[in-house]
Formats: structure tokens, sequence, C-alpha cells
């Protein structure tokens, strides 16, 4: 059942930009030869005018093939025989189709669930942030110079920007007034051998922490920690017991670790790991609404998710995520069939909200994926055609053509490369 749901998904966001593509070169008095649903040989077609309409092997993509749309031909009703901003019309309708798309669902699950404030629910009492004048049911409006809409704004940003040991900048609404908050986070300050269990009740090592003591030291995983300074640790509870009696310091400490059977000791200096704290923590959850803010909130969700994909990206290109981060269609049927799984003990409301609420993030992420300007995409093609509208002119067709191939067969290595990273990790 959870597969099923997650292919009919899929397949209505590719239809659905699909049909933008297609709408739009009617419009345009472009011939459509061929609209199809799948990728590979067809399953089933029907041919209506001069169009095919196509069921095909593999629900991963779609094509709306229009005449003359790879050879460069001008003769009436070709693709290139329309008017330039005609064709940047066609091939910006798919990804503002699923935009589209992705509004009205939006709408609809804010209609039924309401929106997540960013509001204040607690300020630690003492804590810079409670000195500063911050004050429980303040909405955050800005963090830093980064604006929040929503809760989910303040998440992600907290979650890609580590909070640092400098003045934090909110502002936030307080009964209709706008006010500025400054304060510098208390630090939280330990220290640790740098090191994961694998369960709380285990001491085998499942990884190590990257330039922590433990790893310079040559522990590896798969090892048992055994003794703290003579001291035997038998299990996750002797060793948080051990802790709370002898907390670690800046001193030396003797570690015994088992390995194949065989034991070692090493000598190690835990390392201090400092750890600001906000002072503060904020809501998390949903609140009705109605009216035309059911409009708003479901536009500032779709705006949420676009800069959500646009930030990934960002972190892709610097590095913040690597190319194994990635997901492809065998990715998002297995997420989508994992969320499926998860929600149907909350109830058959919530199971459908979630289901809608991961096809708005689907929806959104295509639309942004296909307005990258990269050979073979919408936007890489958008390129070519605004660069036409400019210079009156078209870039020569044989090139534009190598272009897209060439980027075509990079876009098909990786998402060859994409799909068996997800099969790696589902396996």
């Amino acid at each position: 059942m959870k597969i099923l749901i997650a292919v009919i998904i899929f397949s209505a966001i590719i239809i659905i930009h699909e049909l933008g593509h297609f709408l739009l070169a009617k419009k345009n008095g472009i011939v459509v030869t061929e609209f199809s649903l799948g990728m590979g040989p067809r399953l089933f077609s029907t041919q209506k005018g001069e169009t095919r309409y196509s069921v095909k092997l593999f629900p991963i993509g779609g094509s709306c093939a229009m005449l003359g749309e790879d050879t460069g031909e001008e003769l009436p009703g070709t693709f290139n025989s329309a008017p330039v901003w005609g064709r940047i019309s066609v091939v910006a309708a798919g990804p503002v189709f699923n935009f589209i798309l992705a509004f009205i669902l939006s709408v609809v699950i804010t209609a039924f669930v309401g929106y997540d404030p960013a509001e204040i629910m607690e300020v630690e009492g003492g804590s810079p942030a409670a000195e500063a004048g911050l004050r429980k049911g303040d909405i955050i409006t800005e963090y830093d110079g980064y604006h929040i809409d929503v809760a989910r704004d303040l998440y992600v940003y907290s979650f890609l920007n580590e909070l640092q040991e400098k003045p934090v900048t909110l502002k936030v609404k307080r009964n209709g007034e706008e006010k500025t908050i400054t304060f510098t986070p208390n630090v939280s300050v330990r220290y640790l051998l740098g090191f994961n269990r694998v369960g709380t009740d285990s001491m085998e090592v499942d990884s190590l922490i990257e330039g922590m003591p433990l790893e310079a030291a040559g522990v590896q995983a798969g090892d048992v920690i055994t003794s703290i300074n003579g001291t035997p640790i038998p299990d996750g509870a002797a060793y948080e017991a051990y802790i709370a009696e002898n907390p670690l310091g800046n001193e030396s400490v003797d570690i015994t670790y088992n390995r194949d059977g065989l034991e070692y000791d090493a000598t190690v200096t835990p390392k201090e790991y400092r750890t600001p704290k906000p002072g503060f923590s904020y809501n998390m959850g949903y609140i009705k609404t109605n009216g035309f803010q059911v409009l708003k909130y479901a536009a500032l969700d779709v705006k949420y998710m676009i800069r959500t994909t646009l930030l990934s990206l960002k972190e892709l290109v610097t590095g913040g995520l690597g190319v194994q981060d990635l997901s492809g269609p065998v990715g998002v049927v297995d997420a989508i069939g994992t969320t499926y799984e998860q929600s149907k003990e909350e109830g058959a409301l919530m199971l459908w909200m979630n289901m809608l609420n991961m096809a708005v993030l689907l929806s959104a992420n295509l639309g942004v994926m296909n307005l990258l300007p990269l050979p073979a995409l919408d936007g890489g093609r958008l390129v070519f055609l605004l660069i036409e509208a400019v210079r009156k002119k078209p870039v020569n067709r044989e090139v534009e053509g190598m272009v897209h191939f060439a980027g075509l067969m990079l876009l098909m290595a990786l998402m060859v490369f994409v799909m068996y990273n997800d099969f790696l990790k589902i396996f």
C-alpha cells in the first residue's frame, strides 16, 4: 500500500509538471507529439489528434515531446517556430505548475492543521536572553538577519548554523510592536573523549568524533571500552555512573578497551567542548487559522519549502552536504513509504496531511531543481531562450543541442549514482 501511495504522489507531481508544458505548448500553437508518464517502453498508449498519450514502464519521470524540439526545425507547428517569449512560457510552465500545485495542497493542509508561529514558549530565568528582555509569547521574526516566517524557518536555520559564542540579535513582535533584542548566549563547558556508543546500554564504540582524543589514540569503531582509570565499566549504566561521580576534566585518563579478544590500553586527555545555550525554547506545534490567513500561511509554507531546497543546494555546493545525501526517485518513494508507516497510528487525518505535506515538499523541490540553469533542465533551456530574447537571434542550434546532450548524459550518470546510493541506504 505504501509503495502504491508513493508512486501515485510521485506520478501526480510529474503529470502536473508536464501538463504545464503541454497546456502552454498548445496555447502557443506548438504540436505536442507525445505526452507520457514514466520512462522506458510503453505499457499502453492512445492517439488523440496530433498527440499520443502514453504510460511507460518506469514511473520515475515523464515527458511532453514537442514537434521539432530536438531538431531545431522552424516549420509551422514546431517548437522553434513559436515566438521566443512563447517558448519561454512553455519551458517555465512546468516548474510554475509545480509551485501552483504546492500552493493548492498547502491551502488544504493549512485549512485543516494550521500554521506554526515562531513563538517563545519559555525563557530560562537569569539567562542573557531573559536579561536582554526576551519574554514568553514573543514571536520571532528575524534571527541574526535571517527572516523567520514560521517556526520551521528557525529550526532549519539552527540546523544549518551552529550557535556561536558571539552576540545574537533577534527581532520579535510583542503586542503588535517590533522589538530588537541582542544578547550573548551562556556557554556550557564539557570535557569529552569523543565517541558514540552502539546503544545506551553498550560500551561498544559505534563511531568516533573526528579530531577528538579517542580517535587520536587509535581506538576504532567496534572496540569495546572495558575500564576507565582502572574502574571496570561493564555496561552503559556503569559508564554513566562513573562519569557522574568522576566528571571528565583536563587531566588525562587511562582507558582499557577490547578489540577482537585482545585488550589494549591508552592514555588520553579529554578535550574541552563548548556548547552555547540559547536560553529559550520556541513553539514546534501548530495553531488553527482561517479566512485569508489560510492563503497567507499556505504561501509562506511554499516559500519555506523553496527556501529550504535552495539552502540545501547551497550546502551541497559549499560542502556542508555531500552527494551521498542526495535522494532520487527510489529514495523519495522510500521516504514517502516511511512517512506513511509512521503516520498510520496518528489517525486518518494526520496520515493524509503528512502525505500531502510530502507532496508539497516534492512539488516545490521539483520546481526549484528544474529551474536551475543547468543543461538539459528547464532552467538551462531558459538560459538559451533568454539569450535569444536579448540578442534577437537564437544561439547556434547545434551548439545548444550538444550542450543539452552533454548535460543530459551527466544528469543520467548522476541519476544512476543517486539511485545506487538510495538502494544502499535502504538495504
